[in-house]
């Protein structure tokens, strides 16, 4: 149980408490041996069993396995996950479902061994399946291994960083059979080599969907925007945007620092000014560090958005290079924000954190709504993790997605909540910061309020879901396409349908006659077909085997596919 302390005061909305951390690896039974890897290795906050506990997955120096720590209940234990042959300098991990079948598969990134890819088969059983994917066998200077779905077909493709001047970037498009294709030429992206660490699939300019930014090494590289086209292919729009610009990227981070409903991005830098690229809301970004108080000036790795307090708003966590030997260089940076547009050196929150440190992530070690961070090093005995024992004075809501039109992970979405006007946003990454992977859990604060309006979710699939009058300090599960809102049933074909999950009995509710259901199974067999010439419709799937389904409706002469879960 996280401690309390006893003084504390009481804003118009906000309770205000010191922001503090603690260094808890061993405690809670991680011991890691940080080698030494040139550039570092990287590290996953990420739930990959899906039991509702953020699990730890460390990258590891050359020789040095994968370790995969299970949360039990706030508390880690090794993991053996059936994966031989990990133990060669592998730089990114991330879990995904390439597949949508409701499992996270394993793809991990090398620069001595190559691209590995395992199928999740169940219980996390893995099977390696990199030789049929259709990915390159190619050993190259893999990095950064980011995850969206560019062109809107429900399946998560792949954007690979290689820190190589003459070797491009990879753009694999998933074809939804467990293999990808390689897309650069048809994509249209550049076809020389750049130098990149590391990327983020976001939508920069809020027309639904993908773009990619590249972070890029050596500042005779400027870092690169792909703008989405919505035909599957992509204009390089760095200079035009203002976010191509010469540095020593580091690093990508995406989110709203400042709640306009507008993505904005954290670049970190070596030996110079880190950049915090605020979105202008008219297809143009402004660096902004050095006034929002972030510009880190040390060597900069990985950094993520975190509220730490749950005070509203986002405070930012940097790590360095440096163990804290030259204090003319910060080891790492907590910035707090003040949420009057600007940040404040708060390194007091995490004391003693000196380490050579290079990716981070951030996750709910044991699901009170207050969020942790995990660190990787070179040169360490163990790995950080940082226990969040801020006085638990203000609310929360974490919101985790299931898609169903959309990508199973649900990669891509837009999340809004609104408390008297006031509105947040959260945008969901696979594979962010520097060789790193986040909570799929986003995780709200709410001050003192016990009431949230609404929380709306914007699916990459266009599907709008809107719950009203939602309670605090709860983890709200949200499956695309069950709580539609207003805007789609401007639409006639639009329908509800619920509980998805469902057990017996699965509603159909629409605002025009239902002519046609079919129900198919995940082999495509045709298993339950009616014609219930009603708005109203229940479709008994009490006989059905638990397992994925897919419901075919037809209203107005149009059809519409939506997955289903049975339990």
């Amino acid at each position: 149980m996280k401690r309390y302390l006893l003084l504390f005061f009481i804003s118009s909305n906000l309770i205000c408490a010191q922001i503090q951390f603690k260094e808890e690896a061993q405690e809670l039974g991680i011991n890691v041996n940080c080698g030494y890897t040139y550039l570092g290795n990287g590290i996953s906050f990420f739930d990959y069993d899906n039991d509702g506990w953020d699990d730890i997955t460390v990258a590891t120096a050359d020789g040095d396995p994968m370790r995969f720590l299970k949360n039990i209940n706030g508390n880690y234990v090794n993991h053996s996950i059936n994966i031989s042959s990990n133990n060669q300098n592998i730089r990114q991990i991330n879990w995904v479902d390439i597949d949508n079948d409701g499992d996270n598969d394993l793809f991990v990134t090398s620069d001595v061994s190559g691209n590995r890819l395992f199928e999740n088969t169940g219980n996390m059983v893995m099977s390696e399946i990199t030789t049929t994917s259709g990915m390159l066998t190619d050993i190259f200077p893999y990095y950064g291994a980011s995850w969206g779905d560019y062109n809107n077909d429900g399946y998560l493709d792949a954007f690979i960083s290689i820190r190589d001047q003459n070797i491009p970037n990879i753009l694999y498009k998933n074809n939804g059979n467990k293999t990808f294709t390689l897309v650069n030429i048809e994509a249209g992206l550049l076809t020389t080599g750049y130098m990149s660490f590391c990327s983020a699939f976001l939508d920069y300019d809020n027309d639904g969907d993908q773009d990619i930014y590249v972070a890029n090494d050596k500042i005779i590289f400027p870092n690169l925007m792909y703008r989405n086209n919505g035909d599957g292919t992509f204009t390089e729009v760095g200079l035009n945007t203002g976010s191509g610009i010469y540095m020593d990227g580091m690093s990508a981070t995406v989110e709203d620092v400042n709640n306009d409903g507008w993505l904005d991005i954290y670049v970190t830098n070596d030996n110079d000014d880190s950049a915090l690229l605020i979105n202008n809301t008219d297809g143009t970004f402004s660096d902004l560090a050095s006034s929002y108080g972030v510009t880190f000036n040390s060597i900069g790795w990985g950094a993520v958005f975190m509220d730490a307090e749950n005070d509203s708003d986002l405070d930012l966590y940097v790590s360095g290079e440096t163990n804290g030997s030259f204090p003319q260089y910060l080891s790492s940076a907590f910035y707090e924000n003040s949420g009057s547009g600007n940040f404040s050196l708060n390194n007091e929150s995490i004391p003693s954190d000196f380490a050579e440190s290079y990716s981070n992530a951030i996750g709910d070690i044991d699901n009170d709504g207050y969020a942790e961070i995990v660190v990787n090093h070179i040169n360490h005995s163990n790995i950080f993790l940082w226990n969040n024992i801020t006085p638990q004075l203000n609310n929360w809501l974490k919101v985790k997605l299931e898609g169903t039109t959309s990508n199973r992970n649900g990669v891509g979405s837009f999340i809004e909540i609104s408390i008297n006007g006031n509105k947040q946003y959260r945008y969901t990454c696979l594979g962010e910061g520097y060789l790193s992977q986040n909570s799929a859990t986003e995780q709200f604060g709410l001050g003192s309020e016990t009431n949230v309006d609404y929380v709306k979710v914007k699916w990459l699939s266009g599907i709008e879901d809107i719950l009203y009058n939602v309670t605090v300090n709860q983890t709200l599960n949200i499956v695309e396409g069950s709580s539609l809102s207003i805007h789609e049933f401007e639409n006639p074909m639009a329908f509800t349908y619920y509980p998805n999950p469902v057990k017996n009995t699965l509603t159909l509710n629409a605002q025009n006659n239902i002519e046609n259901v079919r129900v198919f199974n995940m082999l495509g067999q045709e298993i339950i077909s009616v014609k219930p010439k009603t708005i109203d419709s229940e479709l008994d799937m009490s006989r059905l085997e638990t397992g994925t389904y897919f419901i075919q409706v037809t209203i107005a002469n149009v059809t519409k596919t939506v997955r289903v879960v049975k339990q």
